[in-house]
């Protein structure tokens, strides 16, 4: 019998995990958080909220049951915004197997804690099954995934046998799976990358140009690799497909809710009337309030993120904190 997947979450992203798996011929469950949810989706054949016209499979089983999704199920990828993945661990958690390889797709770190999903994880889960924990990150817009574009990504976790069996789950011809052994490292790349995304839409956004856009990034990505150094991740992890990858798909995209988010600021309009309007998380929002927390409890200077969370918090001028940036003092680089 070929090993069982499950995917937990009807979102965007979720989904496309799930027509992937579908795709290499793995037996594969898509959870969802109700009955009416899952008996629409079953009904229509496909996701009509965020994925309208994209057929699902007939063999891609949708049910709002964490037993019978999980039921034999190898690989458990939870793909659910990041300020929601404690609630569905706990819902999930008694219906999971003692062996089983739970993947986090979350690109976000828990605003009351600033912990990441794998300490979430640790939190809520039994020892066996946290020394198996995977999080899957890269450079994946979901839509260019499901139109078959070439498209490479990551999962990384302290077992690598698991990682390996994630890696061949998921990998095809056009989707290309690294493994790695740095989980901190990939997931605060993935999460922390989402703040620098918002930045680069507000520079969209007022028309300051290539330059400024590309300094901006490369003070971004060196900012977040300096936490994620001290928070003991590997320096290169923020090198590669995780981090610098990720970067530059997440900031220059059109598809990319996060700098949507950063250019409709620019435009004057308020953070509640564009997050009211989207179907889908910008998790950059609440990963840059968790992302304060974390480096002022590590003792981390992040100038990019302190300016972010001011414009989304504290009704900072977009073009003060402009200022502020290029006003601080000469160092090196």
């Amino acid at each position: 019998m070929s090993p069982k997947a499950a995917v937990v979450g009807t979102t965007t992203w979720g989904t496309t995990l799930a027509l992937q798996l579908c795709g290499n011929s793995v037996p594969s469950s898509l959870l969802a958080r109700t009955d009416d949810e899952a008996r629409r989706i079953s009904r229509e054949g496909e996701n009509s909220r965020f994925l309208p016209g994209i057929t699902l499979p007939h063999d891609l089983a949708i049910t709002a049951s964490p037993p019978e999704a999980l039921s034999n199920a190898e690989v458990v990828i939870m793909a659910v915004p990041s300020q929601r993945f404690r609630q569905n661990l706990q819902w999930i958690r008694g219906s999971l197997g003692s062996n089983a390889i739970v993947v986090s797709a979350a690109k976000g770190l828990e605003m009351e804690t600033g912990k990441p999903m794998s300490a979430v994880f640790t939190d809520e889960m039994p020892t066996g099954i946290v020394r198996r924990y995977c999080v899957l990150s890269g450079p994946n817009l979901a839509k260019e995934v499901l139109a078959g574009r070439p498209a490479s990504t990551v999962v990384a976790s302290n077992d690598l046998e698991a990682a390996r069996t994630v890696q061949r789950m998921l990998m095809s011809s056009r989707f290309r799976v690294y493994t790695n052994d740095d989980v901190i490292g990939v997931e605060l790349a993935g999460a922390l990358k989402n703040i620098i995304a918002i930045g680069s839409g507000i520079c969209d956004g007022l028309g300051y140009g290539d330059n400024a856009k590309s300094a901006f990034i490369t003070r971004g990505l060196s900012e977040i690799t300096r936490l994620g150094v001290e928070a003991g991740a590997n320096p290169l992890t923020f090198a590669g497909l995780a981090g610098l990858g990720d970067v530059a798909a997440t900031c220059f995209s059109r598809l990319s809710r996060n700098r949507y988010v950063g250019e409709q600021l620019a435009k004057g309009r308020t953070l509640t009337e564009i997050l009211d309007s989207m179907e889908n998380v910008a998790e950059g929002v609440h990963t840059t309030a968790a992302a304060r927390k974390l480096a002022q409890k590590l003792g981390v200077e992040m100038p990019i993120v302190e300016a972010t969370h001011q414009i989304l918090f504290q009704d900072l001028e977009l073009n003060e904190a402009v200022a502020r940036l290029m006003g601080r003092p000469p160092r090196s680089e």
